[in-house]
């Protein structure tokens, strides 16, 4: 009889520490995102899309990330015909292809609130993929740094401004973007 009383009492015991690891509050995210993209070693492009956004607070400052994004426009690309041995040089032209990269992100974000505004900052490693049309395609590992605020509109709906300084590393070289978003914020 002692062996099951103990066995219940260990299970409500490690039951209820279970549950306190399960997020209690945190918010989704959707919104307008502007992206601006080196992807190429002629100019950089500026990519409209979306990103959207959940995140579990783990502690009330604390919570993890899970952050998506897609931005679609075009780029131009360097285009060097092949010179055989012993030929004369050509000149490089560009081609424009259009371009579409998804962003998978995760990580930590530290927040407080001061009255109806929530500053925060986030850290966040995942991958990317890039369609460049004819270019190619590839997948790399990404990384995020950045933050925003939220402005708390009613209790449940706040709006978001956020800035990201985004790195990628597609085709063996390192692009630099910056990402901008903006949108609705449901707090839960």
């Amino acid at each position: 009889m002692r062996k099951i009383g103990f066995i219940v009492f260990a299970l409500l015991v490690f039951a209820g520490l279970a549950s306190a690891q399960v997020p209690t509050s945190g918010n989704v995210f959707f919104g307008y995102s502007y992206y601006n993209t080196d992807l190429s070693s002629i100019d950089r492009a500026n990519t409209n899309g979306w990103e959207a956004s959940v995140e579990g607070k783990v502690i009330p400052f604390l919570g993890f990330v899970a952050d998506f994004d897609s931005h679609y426009g075009s780029q131009n690309f360097p285009q060097c015909p092949v010179v055989p041995v012993g030929g004369g040089g050509g000149g490089c032209s560009s081609f424009n292809a259009n371009v579409t990269e998804h962003n998978f992100l995760f990580g930590p974000r530290v927040s407080f609130s001061v009255g109806r505004f929530r500053p925060f900052a986030e850290a966040l490693f995942g991958g990317a993929h890039v369609d460049a049309g004819a270019f190619g395609t590839n997948t790399a590992f990404a990384t995020a740094l950045g933050g925003g605020v939220d402005y708390k509109i009613i209790r449940p709906i706040a709006w978001r401004f956020q800035g990201d300084y985004v790195q990628t590393r597609f085709f063996d070289t390192t692009q630099n973007n910056v990402r901008l978003s903006t949108g609705i914020v449901l707090r839960f």
